[in-house]
């Protein structure tokens, strides 16, 4: 019998988060899925996992989780996230303590449990979740602290890729645009479809089939997958 892949989902209880439970699900995965406020889940083949994921106890916990339950882990999304939008003169000390906790300190915990489980697996991948305002700075969008942490992300996943490419352990990133999410009211849409040159903003099901290009994509490590419109490539 062929055994059942299982996939880790942080952020996973709305928006695109709650989009990449239902992606994997379909692929056959079982999902252990975390947020602060995510509920249990009616599927037997998602186990919900609540906290703060930037705690370590909390990584602990989705880990053990996932292999009392499945006995693996074969793909971690670090989907979970914060942006905090205001002029870098504005920042506070406790937006910046936030940012950092979760942003970093929610990718670090985890992704370190992950892979030393996929190191005894043998295989395993790891998508990070950016943005693509990391390298196309938008004079209308200030973000100075969303850049410092993510792209921090976008640098480590090259980093691991190559630290672990000969381990079977794949890393790669998407880089996102601006997502249709409950976190963009209606009423921007029009001004931020205007950021993107395709000219609309990006849909979840636009990033779910990019994150499930570079889960079927063997030979790929070390990319950093734009969905953004066309953001990246100018304006």
């Amino acid at each position: 019998m062929k055994t059942r892949k299982v996939a880790i989902i942080t952020g996973g209880s709305q928006g695109i988060g709650a989009g990449l439970v239902s992606t994997f699900r379909e692929l056959g995965y079982a999902v252990v899925a975390n947020s602060r406020s995510i509920t249990a889940s009616e599927h037997s083949d998602v186990i919900t996992v609540p906290g703060d994921i930037s705690d370590p106890a909390v990584a602990g916990r989705v880990i053990s989780t996932a292999m009392e339950q499945f006995g693996r882990i074969d793909t971690l999304v670090n989907n979970a996230g914060i942006f905090i939008g205001k002029p870098f003169t504005e920042y506070t000390q406790e937006d910046y303590n936030n940012i950092l906790q979760v942003n970093l300190g929610g990718f670090f915990h985890i992704t370190q449990k992950t892979i030393a489980q996929m190191v005894e697996q043998g295989a395993g991948h790891v998508v990070n979740v950016t943005t693509t305002l990391v390298e196309f700075a938008n004079s209308s969008a200030p973000s100075a602290l969303a850049s410092l942490t993510k792209g921090g992300l976008s640098s480590v996943t090259k980093s691991l890729a190559i630290e672990y490419a000969g381990r079977g352990i794949r890393v790669n990133a998407v880089s996102l645009g601006v997502i249709h999410t409950p976190m963009h009211p209606e009423e921007t849409h029009g001004t931020l479809a205007g950021w993107h040159p395709v000219g609309r903003i990006g849909t979840i099901d636009d990033v779910t089939h990019g994150v499930l290009y570079l889960e079927q994509a063997p030979f790929v490590t070390g990319e950093i997958l734009h969905i953004d419109g066309g953001q990246s490539a100018g304006s």
